[in-house]
């Protein structure tokens, strides 16, 4: 048990920081010192910033070269978006939580908060998600949540020079390249944004809001490095980015002499964040709650964590002093122990939410909903579910309600149904209740097999796997997979949507061992090998046509074959997946008794010979050339 001294020292019972002691609330300018830390900790002592005009108008254009390249979503609330950008010349992934009444208001706009990661981000999606609940935290809150992904040691700005294979330009990406995308395509405001980021991303924020004013009405930095020139600081910059990634900072901003480092210095620009709402955090470096505690008190077993921390309180002491000197008002937070890691960065995540949500002007606290009739039954005995978020309102056929994990569908004649997960992203994105799908027929289910799970809709299927991911399979397509045995049979589960033909009439979907077409002739499917040659020959646009069989055992069962509208592909073990048109080489072949006759199985595709064409086979060649054909055997 722990004894009422330590508690006393700034713990709470459950080993959390104590509300009197976790934070000390200063308004430089605004009260005095003393009655700033005599007020509870949730009180509001800055007084309010005035708003920032915004100069990006509604509708403005995107820069050359800028475009999206890939949308996928990833639950009903969470969408990655990759956009080009010129100036790095690469793909970057965005994710987006959108705000809370998304679905049930979509012609709402909603504020940005721009979250940035730490000195380590990886390019598959954003520590935010990875290491916080921040999933879970915004899904009641009306924000657009934007979480680049990428960027491991890059502060966020635009460097001098590439390195480690990276052209890196962020500052020109986030500020000029981005915004437009989300302001046009993803409901985000122009009027009302904030900028965040711990560590790495917390120094970034302060930088980019100091040299972008206009585009922020809030800022926060959760253990953010806030002076880049003090003595030492350029030296253990440089020392972090070799340990994250093995980048160099004179490839950022030169060498430490170069004006560059003052400029991107955000303890020298503090007077560029006038009117903004500030929000500073960091700990002491001591182990705090979230700390493993080494043998020696006060010590955790993160030591690196411990050094980065103090570094973090010291520029952070002197941020605020500059800020203090400058009259500028803004929230700082000291907490009385805790060192550099995500535990503490999710603590300060949902302390500074209400001086986030006052700035961006919308209500800090959750709704008040609740989930009843045939819904609120069928929700209320689903835990995962979580909290319901928005109240009941109407979709195409029925009724739905999101809730923080999901959503639920009803109508007289479905009843109410779960969607949810990477199956819920997947109904988003292919139109929900108002697409092809349909509302859902059946709560989420297991698979026979047992690696998947699966939704059934009025007019088709999403089906989801960790390797493949979620994906919608309907209509002949369906069909035609449930009739080979579903995800249990020849082509597994599938691996995309279904998508239309290249150069021909029709539809296409493939899945793990083959793909499905269906054309007015009829739903076949090509696989394996023979699936791999049909796709080098330009699969239905190209040499062969769209399939006319399904795959087909030779009558000598040795071999394997699919017809195609120009030809057939075959296939053995020992002379693998070949070509061979309809025409004169086809004509001769067959009157030899194809793959039974003399000459065997194929063993190349039809090739260019002076004066036409030649083809060779297991035991001869047929070449076709100035009108002749001519049959030679080995």
């Amino acid at each position: 048990m722990r004894s009422d001294t330590s508690w006393n020292r700034g713990e709470s019972r459950d080993g959390r920081p104590r509300a009197g002691l976790r934070r000390r609330l200063i308004a430089w300018g605004a009260v005095p010192l003393a009655a700033a830390l005599a007020l509870p900790v949730t009180a509001q002592v800055l007084p309010q910033a005035a708003p920032v005009a915004h100069a990006a108008p509604a509708g403005e254009a995107v820069p050359a070269g800028v475009k999206v390249t890939k949308v996928q979503w990833l639950s009903d609330r969470r969408v990655a978006v990759w956009v080009h950008s010129p100036a790095m010349n690469e793909d970057i992934q965005v994710q987006i939580l959108v705000g809370r009444d998304w679905h049930i208001a979509p012609d709402k706009d909603y504020p940005e908060l721009l979250m940035l990661d730490g000195l380590r981000a990886r390019d598959d999606q954003s520590g935010w998600t990875i290491e916080t609940d921040i999933v879970d935290f915004f899904a009641d809150k009306n924000v657009n949540v934007v979480l680049p992904v990428g960027g491991q040691s890059s502060f966020y700005t635009n460097w001098d020079k590439p390195d480690n294979g990276k052209n890196y330009q962020w500052e020109t990406f986030l500020t000029k390249e981005l915004p437009p995308i989300l302001h046009n395509d993803w409901r985000t405001s122009t009027d009302k944004a904030a900028i965040a980021g711990l560590s790495m991303g917390g120094t970034a924020a302060m930088m980019l809001a100091e040299r972008h004013p206009d585009m922020f009405d809030f800022v926060a930095s959760y253990s953010g490095i806030l002076s880049t020139t003090s003595l030492g600081m350029p030296q253990a910059i440089q020392f972090a980015m070799l340990d994250a990634g093995g980048f160099h900072s004179q490839n950022m901003w030169g060498l430490p002499s170069d004006p560059r480092w003052t400029e991107q210095d955000p303890l020298l620009h503090v007077d560029k964040l006038k009117g903004m709402s500030i929000y500073v955090s960091s700990g002491n470096g001591f182990a705090g709650p979230y700390d493993q505690q080494s043998g020696i008190p006060g010590i955790s077993t993160n030591i690196a964590g411990m050094g980065l921390e103090i570094l973090s309180r010291m520029t952070s002491q002197n941020f605020a002093a500059e800020l203090n000197k400058k009259g500028i008002p803004a929230n700082v937070v000291y907490r009385p122990s805790g060192t550099h890691s995500w535990p503490y960065w999710q603590f300060e995540m949902h302390q500074s939410w209400p001086q986030i949500a006052k700035a961006l002007d919308v209500d800090p606290d959750a709704p008040d909903c609740r989930a009843t009739g045939a819904i609120g039954d069928l929700a209320n005995g689903v835990p995962w579910l979580g909290r319901c978020v928005t109240p009941e309102y109407d979709v195409p056929g029925g009724r739905a309600q999101d809730f923080a994990a999901g959503r639920v569908f009803w109508s007289a004649g479905t009843g109410a149904k779960i969607v949810a997960g990477a199956i819920g992203g997947r109904y988003q994105q292919v139109g929900g209740p108002g697409g092809d799908l349909g509302l859902p027929v059946s709560n989420e289910l297991a698979t026979p097999d047992g690696h998947g799970r699966y939704n059934a809709f009025q007019n088709g299927s999403i089906y989801w796997m960790p390797q493949t991911g979620a994906h919608m399979v309907k209509g002949p397509v369906l069909d035609k997979w449930g009739s080979l045995g579903w995800e249990a049979g020849i082509l597994g589960y599938p691996t995309s949507d279904p998508r239309p033909m290249d150069g021909a009439s029709g539809t296409v979907q493939d899945f793990q061992v083959g793909s499905i077409y269906v054309t007015d002739k009829g739903a076949y499917e090509v696989q394996g090998a023979i699936r791999d040659k049909y796709n080098t020959l330009g699969a239905e646009g190209g040499a062969m046509g769209v399939p006319t069989s399904d795959e087909t055992t030779t009558p000598n069962g040795i071999g394997k074959y699919n017809r195609f509208d120009k030809g057939i592909v075959y296939w053995t073990a020992g002379t693998g997946a070949w070509s061979i048109q309809y025409g004169p080489i086809f004509d001769a072949w067959e009157e030899q008794g194809f793959e039974n006759g003399p000459l065997g199985f194929p063993t190349g595709d039809q090739r260019a010979v002076p004066g036409g064409v030649a083809q060779d086979f297991e035991h001869g060649t047929i070449t076709v050339a100035d009108g002749k054909t001519e049959v030679a055997q080995k």
